[in-house]
């Protein structure tokens, strides 16, 4: 099993940035990826990041180009960065785990293993 937390959320202007981190703990010698969610009061959590342990990164569509997300491989920690916010980019983000990592779940809730309680951002 493998613990995350997440850290870095706040508040900022549009058009700002922050940097989000998912520290790893437990059996993390078994992770294949790491995914990035977020969610918005009265919304479904979507999908917004995924990186893949051979460096390998997937970005949804509203968050490409501007968010970029990377891992630092001795402290196995995860990082969100994200730049140009937007109002819209509110919401609580959870980072997630796998050690499967099929292509076809990244995208999706049910394709993570392992998740952490989370960290709010909000843009205004």
């Amino acid at each position: 099993h493998v613990q995350l937390v997440e850290s870095g959320g706040g508040s900022v202007q549009a058009g700002g940035s922050l940097r989000l981190s998912c520290a790893a703990s437990g059996n993390t010698d078994t992770t294949l990826c790491m995914g990035w969610f977020r969610q918005a009061p009265g919304r479904e959590r979507e999908w917004v990041a995924t990186f893949y342990t051979d460096g390998t990164r997937h970005y949804a569509d509203s968050v490409k180009g501007r968010f970029t997300v990377s891992q630092n491989s001795r402290s196995k920690s995860v990082s969100l960065q994200m730049n140009s916010l937007k109002p819209e980019d509110t919401g609580m983000y959870y980072c997630a785990q796998d050690h499967l990592c099929e292509w076809r779940f990244i995208r999706v809730v049910g394709g993570y293993q392992s998740w952490g309680q989370g960290t709010q951002v909000t843009v205004s």
